[in-house]
């Protein structure tokens, strides 16, 4: 498919937007140089402690998806007449498991909504990776309280179902229609090649060192977590090994170029959109303790209560941030100890860690804008009114 290039007119007013912005931003102003020194702060923290160990491993992962996973199964389980029990608990299970942020996500969505995936199902486990973090909910639990904790999860699964089901009815048409183009099933050649347990062996062993080298602290969160932290290395070691064997027996060379060649593809595709996303949260918010343009202070202040402005500036602030996994339990904690209400705090709980803007602008990539606002905007207005339920009912 021939890649789309700007118009004239678009190119244009790219260049005019970028003069009004060296025109009149006062860069020398000391807001400004704060927030862009925030801004490259969080591209560099960003680099050194996701991008390797995170998204590299998910880029890999979901070129395997899109050359070796059997394509008529993904239509069959996840496709768009796939039954709904199956398809959406498939989604929201499998997305629970790997326990991931809002971007290391994005290209496992991108390899599954590829390989024939329907859209609800694919926004099911797009949602659920972040949302239904198992440890992250633990915490909550621990540090906030079981209402909390228990709010968050119910929360969390019902809204990466509910949303998904959403996003199918109200584009269902154009979702069969997506599964009938011929460029959809230009790998089909190499799908059944192999055998089930050998792509088992190969596709678990990808996913277990994504999971297991990015096990994080919990900090007392619990015994069995913290043990697998201690030993977390020498549990990706024997997963490394197991890649690297059924590699070495059961690929060709050919095989191994086309998983290869998807994988750039993908990160040429993502990476771009995510680190000027990153570039852009930290310009406006900052790193998690510092301030950036919009001082975490002036948040603190308009989330207190329980009204629907609150809840709604919870959401929407936390749609826009970026939750590295686990981050948004201590933002979450400061924003308590300014006064933040607790309805709000489980609007935040439901909204940040599933969004961020770098996800957004590569979601708006894939899907157009109008799946990706009516998506976010799905988000922002269900966690309002959860914190606001929840906010009426927990005093």
């Amino acid at each position: 498919m021939a890649k789309k290039e700007l118009s004239p007119n678009k190119a244009l007013g790219l260049v005019f937007l970028i003069f009004l912005g060296a025109y009149f931003i006062p860069f020398d102003s000391p807001r400004i140089e704060e927030a862009l020194h925030e801004a490259f702060l969080m591209l560099s923290d960003y680099a050194r402690q996701h991008v390797l160990l995170c998204l590299v491993p998910a880029m890999f992962i979901a070129g395997a998806l899109t050359i070796f996973l059997n394509q008529q199964a993904v239509i069959r389980y996840l496709g768009p007449k796939a039954p709904k029990v199956v398809s959406y608990g498939v989604a929201s299970v499998s997305g629970a498991i790997l326990a991931v942020c809002s971007c290391t996500v994005l290209p496992l969505f991108k390899g599954i909504y590829k390989k024939g995936a329907g859209l609800g199902p694919a926004i099911s486990f797009l949602y659920s990776g972040p949302a239904i973090n198992i440890l992250a909910i633990v915490l909550s639990y621990k540090i906030f309280g079981w209402q909390l904790g228990l709010a968050r999860m119910i929360g969390a699964i019902v809204f990466a179902i509910f949303i998904g089901l959403l996003m199918h009815f109200f584009f269902r048409k154009e979702d069969v229609a997506r599964l009938s183009e011929e460029r959809m099933f230009k790998y089909q050649a190499l799908d059944d090649e192999k055998s089930l347990g050998q792509m088992v062996v190969y596709m678990f062993s990808m996913i277990g060192i994504l999971v297991f080298v990015n096990w994080a602290n919990s900090k007392g969160g619990g015994e069995v977590w913290d043990i697998i932290y201690r030993s977390k290395y020498w549990i990706t070691g024997v997963f490394v090994i197991a890649l690297i064997y059924s590699l070495i027996r059961w690929f060709s060379k050919d095989e191994m170029k086309a998983w290869l060649t998807e994988t750039r593809d993908f990160s040429l595709q993502i990476f771009p959109h995510l680190f000027f996303g990153v570039l852009v949260a930290g310009f406006l918010l900052g790193r998690p303790g510092y301030d950036a343009l919009i001082p975490m202070k002036w948040v603190a202040s308009l989330v207190g209560g329980n009204s629907v402005t609150s809840n709604f500036i919870a959401s929407i602030s936390g749609a826009f941030m970026y939750f590295a996994t686990l981050t948004e339990v201590p933002i979450l904690q400061g924003l308590i100890g300014a006064g933040m209400g607790k309805g709000p705090a489980l609007a935040l709980l439901l909204a940040g860690p599933s969004l961020s803007l770098p996800s957004m602008l590569v979601i708006g990539k894939e899907l157009g804008i109008k799946k990706t606002a009516l998506y976010v905007s799905l988000v922002v207005v269900l966690s309002t009114i959860a914190g606001l339920i929840f906010g009426g009912i927990v005093v």
